[in-house]
């Protein structure tokens, strides 16, 4: 197997994605890849029910910036640098899959949850990045019985 040399990491940013983040840090300094986090904004329109508070431009906006800024803080609590960090906008399974392609990722390390019942049948993320994704994807299992906490 070829050495990574440069690791893609989507998180949630929820609490799960402090422990995938590490995770791949540390196969980052195995293999002295590069790591770089992230993290995919998808706005579901809404049909708005009565007055609007805010434009939706604003709204839209004030999503990416409270993304940039706890991703911002998950990577300097890894030492990882600002450049390093992603923030986009649009379909999180397709963004993954492009900002791999565009930065040339090796590996896509992303958090996975166990599944029951009914939704094993829905497509979610890790499933459609890793039909679709150029390189290697690990899935680091998540949640009340994974094993990255």
């Amino acid at each position: 197997m070829d050495a990574y040399h440069r690791i893609l990491v989507p998180v949630d940013l929820t609490e799960d994605s402090d422990p995938v983040a590490r995770r791949a840090k540390h196969i980052a300094a195995t293999y002295h890849a590069e790591l770089e986090l992230l993290h995919v904004v998808e706005f579901v329109p809404v049909e708005p029910m009565g007055e609007t508070l805010m434009p939706a431009v604003a709204i839209e906006e004030e999503l990416m910036q409270r993304a940039r800024q706890r991703l911002s803080a998950l990577a300097a609590s890894l030492a990882i640098t600002a450049a390093a960090v992603h923030v986009e906008a649009g379909n999180v399974k397709a963004e993954i899959i492009r900002v791999a392609r565009e930065r040339n990722i090796d590996l896509i390390v992303l958090g996975s949850r166990e599944r029951h019942g009914l939704s094993i049948l829905v497509n979610l993320t890790e499933d459609a990045v890793l039909h679709g994704a150029p390189c290697d994807v690990l899935a680091v299992r998540v949640g009340a019985r994974g094993t990255a906490k």
